[in-house]
């Protein structure tokens, strides 16, 4: 059987899991297809695909400086609440985009909201986690 290498173009399916909880899945959904080694997806999931083959599945340990990282305390901003418009949702845990002076799009989170203050979170919502992978290899294309 060919066993996957750099440069291979691979499908799999998975079920990502971090702290007991499900945060991804590919179930119900066509596997995932990706080029091993060109950092379409996170190193540590990307580094565990050589030398499997098709019909293979493991789980895989990722973590947090292979995947999204550790947490930045330098990407959390405070915001006058009266530069948010009113009609913007800021309950905890909210996901927003803001834009850079540059205009470049930045997805941040709601974390803590008060009376004058609206506490922005830029990590993403996996920073600073260890994640865990279950992944089935359904096919192999040889670079």
């Amino acid at each position: 059987m060919t066993q996957v290498k750099q440069g291979d173009t691979v499908r799999i399916h998975y079920t990502g899991t971090t702290d007991g909880e499900t945060f991804d899945s590919s179930q119900g959904r066509d596997p995932l297809s990706f080029q091993v080694g060109a950092g379409q997806i996170i190193p540590g999931l990307d580094a565990a695909m050589p030398g499997m083959t098709v019909g293979e599945s493991k789980t895989v340990t990722v973590p947090a400086a292979a995947a999204y990282g550790e947490r930045d305390p330098n990407a959390k901003q405070t915001v006058a609440r009266t530069q948010i418009p009113d009609n913007i949702p800021l309950d905890p845990g909210t996901r927003l985009q803001m834009q850079t002076p540059q205009g470049q799009a930045v997805p941040v989170t709601v974390e803590k909201v008060t009376e004058s203050e609206v506490v922005l979170d830029a990590n993403h919502p996996l920073a600073g986690k260890e994640l865990t992978f279950e992944v089935e290899l359904v096919d192999v294309q040889p670079a």
